[in-house]
């Protein structure tokens, strides 16, 4: 078994970002990423479906550390992906990969202040075993095993290919043929336009609207910036342009919802014209931001809409046929290709089984501290990043805290750190970890998730503001945040983790 200070578990955006962070914050300290699959990337090596990109723009969902430097400001998978491995590439932290390695079990040891990890090898039935004092879980927030599908009536009837863009067939061509996308989403707003350009047409089949919003994929400010100012400012400044942006619009639907709904389908009216029915196709039933936000870059669906390849149907399923959908309304959708674009399977902590001193962990009656660790749960951080804002904006703000924590474990030569609620937080009344969000891919699954409580420390705002203000700048000794230095057991069997090569 091969020992490490640290494991983090996952090599995509989240994992990446935080192992440069703890190569350049605790330079001293051995790790290593375990990551299930064959390559780097995560989220933006795993999508292929055509058109695939990011719904929030490349300066606030780039890492803190590393500037931007595309004029494409929302940009494609490719790109991302790139991105990704060229900050992986510059910190040398693909050198410290271990691909293949499919996390099942994490199992704690107080009397070793250590975890366990066991990890199945990919293609083959061995397992490999790993020991570290610290585990940062940067495994994402769904299961990659296969992405949610309802069970629609009459599926084994229809002729044609059915295929979610989690398990996209890239060899499947499009070219002039009927095509039908289930969902209201960003994947479903991604795809038709992208599927349009080739199909014969593309019919986006939503049960109930969704607000989107158009916006260039260029930001005129930020290529300036970059022309006159030194990269980093440049960056800097742009991110911090965006990121106010962001909240002060989150913030306005928070007081003024009506208003920034006016706004919304007023410009949705403004690109597809005063006869469109805006209202069957555009107006959801809750307010901004109570689901995401889609991002319609140029203006592409709506393109697409005004040209005749694309169309909307707001109607719900009654059953797949042989050629398509029959619709509740009793009107009948043709189609060559279905395509599902119905959402994700919420996990935690990459569906591993994880226990603390022998006792299996429902993470269902923990509480979350600061949104990143459990109640009850030593030496683990796990990364889950915004919903209504960029992902990484709060990966970084983990991955400092994680390292800021680590450090000041070495410095009170601690070697364990665990979240316990105080006597006044008994009583709390529990709220859902994501608090106000009615999308159905967090619904379904919230009841497995950690509660939060009604004050700080046992909060996950989900706020960029807030939580920098209770991450990066509150201070670690909390009263919550209990330190203890057991004396340490023996280790035998453990093989400390090459300081020769995995040090450097």
């Amino acid at each position: 078994m091969e020992h490490f200070d640290v494991v983090i578990v996952g090599a995509g955006l989240s994992g990446i970002g935080a192992a440069v962070h703890l190569r350049e914050r605790c330079p001293a300290k051995t790790f290593v990423l375990l990551e299930a699959r064959d390559t780097i990337g995560g989220t933006w090596d795993l999508f292929r479906y055509p058109g695939v990109r990011s719904d929030s723009d490349m300066h606030t969902l780039g890492y803190r550390f590393k500037p931007w430097r595309d004029a494409k400001s929302i940009a494609d998978g490719p790109a991302i992906l790139e991105y990704v491995k060229e900050t992986a590439r510059e910190h040398g932290i693909d050198a410290r990969i271990r691909y293949r390695h499919r996390v099942r079990k994490l199992a704690w040891s107080s009397e070793r202040s250590a975890w366990t990890i066991e990890a199945e090898r990919a293609g083959s039935s061995e397992t490999a075993s790993f020991s570290c004092n610290f585990l940062l879980m940067c495994a994402g927030y769904y299961s990659y095993r296969q992405g949610f599908t309802p069970d629609f009536a009459g599926r084994e009837r229809f002729q044609g290919p059915v295929i979610h863009p989690q398990q996209w067939n890239e060899q499947l061509d499009f070219t002039g043929k009927r095509v039908v996308v289930i969902g209201s989403g960003a994947t479903a707003m991604t795809l038709v336009p992208a599927l349009a350009k080739t199909a014969q047409h593309v019919v986006l089949l939503q049960r109930s609207p969704t607000y989107v919003v158009s916006r260039p994929d260029r930001d005129a400010i930020a290529n300036f910036l970059r022309k006159v100012l030194p990269e980093r400012w440049a960056y800097a400044i742009t991110r911090w342009k965006n990121v106010d942006f962001q909240q002060r619009v989150y913030r306005r639907t928070r007081t003024d919802p009506e208003f920034v709904k006016k706004r919304l389908l007023d410009m949705v009216r403004k690109e597809l014209g005063p006869d469109y029915d805006i209202q069957t196709h555009f107006t959801p039933r809750y307010n901004p931001w109570d689901q995401r936000l889609c991002l319609i870059p140029n203006s592409d669906l709506f393109e697409a809409l005004r040209t005749g390849r694309a169309s909307m149907v707001t109607d719900q399923i009654d059953t797949f046929t042989e050629n398509g959908i029959l619709l509740k309304s009793g009107r009948a959708l043709e189609a060559d290709i279905l395509v599902t674009a119905t959402g994700l399977n919420l996990a935690i902590l990459g569906e591993a089984e994880v226990s603390v001193d022998g006792e299996a962990v429902d993470f269902a009656q923990k509480w979350s501290y600061k949104g990143l660790m459990y109640s009850d749960v030593p030496n683990l951080v796990a990364t889950f990043g915004y919903i209504n804002a960029s992902w990484t904006l709060r990966a970084d703000l983990t991955a400092e805290y994680a390292c800021r924590l680590i450090n000041h474990m070495d410095a009170r030569r601690a070697r364990q750190v665990t979240p316990r609620l105080r006597g006044e937080d008994e009583s709390m009344a529990p709220r859902p970890w994501i608090d106000g969000f009615s999308s159905g891919y967090v619904r379904r699954m919230m009841h497995l998730f950690p509660r939060q409580g009604d004050r700080e420390p046992w909060v996950n705002p989900q706020n960029y503001r807030s939580d920098k203000a209770m991450i990066r700048n509150g201070t670690i000794e909390d009263g919550v945040l209990e330190f203890s230095s057991p004396a340490r057991a023996g280790e035998q069997g453990l093989v400390p983790a090459a300081a020769s090569k995995l040090a450097a």
